[in-house]
């Protein structure tokens, strides 16, 4: 396993990171509690949740993840071998009016409850990279590619947020911030704030990255790797598109995209016809598509870290297996012709 460094913070993690978002809803708690265990046992330090999973989120369900993972470290007593990755929600009142009743807006006493909710959750007593899930602006993110402009889109200002999470780096809290969704704008605003007042700057942006969706290369990749911000690139296949189990129509049983259909950022004409266009290249060169999928975001130079998730034991060991494959240069070749025809089907 391979290992980088949480921007400036020290913290070292593997390049794999754990993804957690279905454990509570498609997985039980023994089944992420045995993920956990295969992981580290392959080299894995790094777990990404949220206080929102499991996903979709539900008010029954809501922080049940982070209550998983508090469990398992309780029982295991490895808080030390694990470094652990949460957010906070951005704006949510209209579609989770449960999380904290309604009052999901960035500012300094939302965040302030939600570090304690998820410290108490998690059965610690630091976080070590707090992010912010999406903006409090509105922005273009979640699949939307252009930006309009609106005079109301302001909300909570970057700089209360930021320094609602400098105080929880004061007291000890949490180690680092890192944020998600987030455009090159906002990245370079966190930046700037952090510079001028003295706040910790961002370690980290948790932003799409797949075969299928390259627009981070487009205006992220060169303020990130300029301002030593790393990319933890997340639906790295696609919520399972990447695997080939969906063309033609398939639907496999107990499959994501089968039980929960409204996800469909994956799914459409363009994103089928390269996913077959990339199936093929795989199959050429004797890689199954997950792995080359995954071992093409592994070797980006703006990548931190990959957050794969599974359901079962068999498609997390593929995925830790994808960490040792090494694409050859006409491999590589070969997904530039299909990405230069058909670009970023699925933003």
């Amino acid at each position: 396993m391979e290992y980088s460094i949480l921007g400036d913070s020290g913290i070292r993690v593997s390049k794999i990171c754990l993804g957690s978002m279905t454990w509570g809803e498609q997985n039980s708690e023994s089944e992420g509690h045995g993920q956990l265990d295969m992981a580290l046992d392959r080299g894995v330090n790094f777990v990404d949740t949220a206080e929102m999973y499991p996903v979709p989120s539900r008010e029954q369900t809501y922080g049940v993840t982070e209550t998983i993972i508090g469990n398992w470290l309780s029982k295991r007593k490895r808080r030390d071998k694990i470094v652990i990755a949460t957010k906070v929600v951005g704006p949510a009142s209209d579609w989770m009016p449960y999380i904290r009743h309604g009052q999901t807006r960035l500012n300094q006493a939302n965040i302030l409850q939600a570090v304690e909710s998820s410290l108490t959750r998690l059965q610690t007593d630091y976080i070590d990279l707090y992010q912010v899930h999406w903006p409090e602006r509105k922005t273009n993110y979640f699949g939307r590619l252009g930006y309009d402009y609106s005079d109301d889109d302001a909300g909570v200002a970057v700089e209360e947020t930021l320094s609602a999470l400098s105080e929880c780096v004061r007291a000890g809290k949490i180690r680092a911030v890192g944020v998600s969704n987030e455009t090159p704008w906002g990245v370079m605003h966190y930046l700037h704030l952090a510079d001028t007042l003295g706040m910790p700057r961002i370690v980290t942006v948790q932003n799409p990255y797949s075969l299928l969706n390259r627009t981070y290369e487009i205006g992220l990749a060169e303020v990130t790797r300029n301002e030593g911000v790393g990319l933890l690139a997340y639906s790295p296949l696609g919520f399972g598109v990447l695997t080939g189990k969906y063309l033609q129509g398939k639907r496999p049983q107990q499959a994501r995209l089968t039980l929960y259909k409204q996800f469909t950022r994956y799914l459409g004409t363009r994103s089928q016809a390269a996913t077959e266009q990339y199936l093929e290249i795989a199959e050429r060169h004797e890689l199954s598509l997950a792995q080359m999928a995954l071992a093409y975001v592994h070797s980006r130079p703006f990548l931190t870290s990959s957050i794969i998730g599974a359901t079962s034991p068999e498609q997390l060991q593929e995925n830790l297996d994808s960490s040792h494959i090494q694409l050859s240069d006409q491999l590589l070749r070969d997904i530039e012709l299909v990405h230069k025809d058909n670009p970023n089907p699925a933003p």
